[in-house]
């Protein structure tokens, strides 16, 4: 366990490999990503798998069987069935130091066996040396297919994960006693400033102007890995919530923090009271379940994470100031609240001497909404919502401020309907014309539209704190660069069609 043994990671992944290069020929690409994974499999006394069995899916209603093992000697082959007879490489895992070992493939049709003999001029390890030399010299890096490329290579680590995952295979290295003391990269975990951070009244703190959303990771280990990736950017705000991942999330970010010993520098943001749980007495709850989770005393940041237009809002003026006597949260705000209401609660906060919202996480990038990604949603994108905020200077915590990757090369055409919710959610003529401009601008100055997007959003005349979900730290490394760009005022108004 304590050098991430098992089958699955050491010979499985040829039999995943194979798997996806098989599918990834039969729908005309380099490999194929695999849409579901589900494994079983035997565990040995150290926690690591001795036996691994999966089923694997595919796009084109592909499927695949995979086996592994360590403690008992499967037949070793490849077999691949069509709707017109099956394929079957009897030996396909050739590697020998010494000598050439021929290939065979068998081709089963029409009652017959036609056997295909493949010649091999050297040794297996010379020609994966020969391979390996050649992408060197190429000066990409990177083998060309049928060999691994570098997504090949990531796709398959994403792969194993999920076999391993399914099997409930968990290296000690990977949980929060055993998490290494230094970075993936190997340096000890440092504060970086590539994200500026400028301060939010009633905090004592400043707050990284990118906010990481904590909402996506499985273990305890990719929570771990992004979140090094970040604070070495120089991110110190994690948003995070009490129904994400059942509780998962927060505990995964409790963990973290307590392992890396950096709680007093960070800027947490707890959301509750969802809906049908908005109202005072699951926020008091919920409040103390989160805080519980995470090993924390004090939220810095406290959102509501929607409205309930049932309940006065003094209600939940009176409420959230309790927890702020009691020392549980420092600000607050509303996330997916309209501006009415939002104003109504300051109102009545200044009538009665008490603390008002100090944030808002609506919905604003510089594509507008066209149709809400789930219920309840609200966005602050339109001309109403951005005069409020610059007349009150309210602090926008924004979700999905890039439009849920609209902005990203490739993703979205008034054709492409690959993702529903995008196509949904933000196809529009006046979108696809901001699209357009983001482009054209990006152009101008050397970088992809989606950091033009993200430039828009953070060079608004209020204080903007845009909300990313990065799953990788290489998805973190793509939207930086947006932090570079400085946009006049014209450009603004242009990008957003006001000019």
């Amino acid at each position: 366990n304590e050098l991430a043994g098992g089958g699955i990671m050491d010979v499985g992944c040829y039999s995943v490999s194979a798997a996806r290069l098989v599918a990834g020929a039969a729908l005309g690409d380099d490999f194929a990503e695999p849409q579901q994974v589900v494994g079983v499999g035997h565990l040995a006394e150290t926690g690591v798998d001795n036996i691994g069995i999966a089923s694997v899916k595919f796009a084109g209603g592909i499927v695949a069987q995979l086996t592994t093992a360590l403690s008992i000697s499967p037949e070793n082959g490849l077999k691949v069935f069509g709707t017109d007879g099956w394929l079957h490489v009897p030996n396909p895992w050739v590697a020998d130091r010494a000598k050439a070992i021929d290939g065979k493939i068998l081709v089963h049709k029409n009652g017959t066996i036609q056997e295909i003999d493949i010649p091999c001029p050297e040794p297996t390890y010379a020609i994966e040396i020969d391979a390996f030399t050649a992408a060197i010299r190429s000066g990409t890096g990177q083998a060309a297919s049928p060999a691994m490329t570098w997504g090949d290579s990531l796709s398959q680590a994403r792969t194993l994960d999920q076999w391993r995952a399914s099997v409930g295979v968990v290296y000690k290295k990977e949980t929060p006693e055993g998490y290494p003391t230094v970075t993936i990269d190997g340096s000890p975990l440092t504060a970086g400033s590539v994200i500026p951070k400028v301060k939010i009244n009633g905090l004592d703190k400043p707050v990284s102007r990118l906010v990481l959303g904590c909402d996506n990771q499985r273990t305890f280990a990719g929570q771990a890995a992004i979140c090094d990736a970040f604070f070495q950017a120089g991110g110190n705000t994690f948003d995070t919530a009490h129904v994400y991942g059942g509780g998962a999330q927060e505990t995964f970010l409790g963990q973290w923090m307590k392992h890396r010993g950096v709680r007093d520098a960070c800027a947490v943001i707890i959301k509750g009271a969802h809906t049908p749980h908005c109202n005072p007495q699951d926020i008091s709850f919920q409040l103390k379940v989160s805080l519980k989770r995470m090993q924390i005393d004090t939220a810095d940041i406290y959102m509501m994470h929607r409205d309930n237009l049932d309940r006065p809002v003094g209600e939940f003026i009176d409420v959230l100031n309790e927890h702020v006597q009691a020392g549980r949260i420092k600000v607050f705000g509303g996330s997916n609240w309209s501006i009415e209401r939002v104003a109504a609660a300051n109102e009545y906060a200044k009538k009665n001497g008490k603390q008002g919202f100090s944030v808002l996480s609506n919905n604003f990038s510089l594509a507008r909404m066209v149709d809400a990604p789930w219920g309840g949603c609200v966005a602050s994108s339109d001309d109403a919502g951005r005069a409020f905020l610059e007349e009150t200077q309210t602090a926008l915590l924004p979700w999905s401020s890039q439009a849920q990757g609209f902005f990203v090369d490739g993703r979205a055409a008034p054709d492409k309907q690959d993702d529903k919710q995008v196509a949904r959610c933000w196809y529009s003529d006046e979108n696809f014309e901001r699209l357009k401009r983001a482009k054209e601008l990006g152009a101008k100055f050397g970088v992809p539209a989606v950091q033009i997007a993200l430039a828009y959003v953070l060079a608004q005349p209020f204080p903007v704190f845009a909300l990313i979900g990065p799953r990788t730290p290489g998805e973190l490394s793509s939207s930086l660069p947006g932090l570079k760009i400085k946009l006049t005022d014209e450009q603004v108004k242009w990008l957003d069609l006001r000019a």
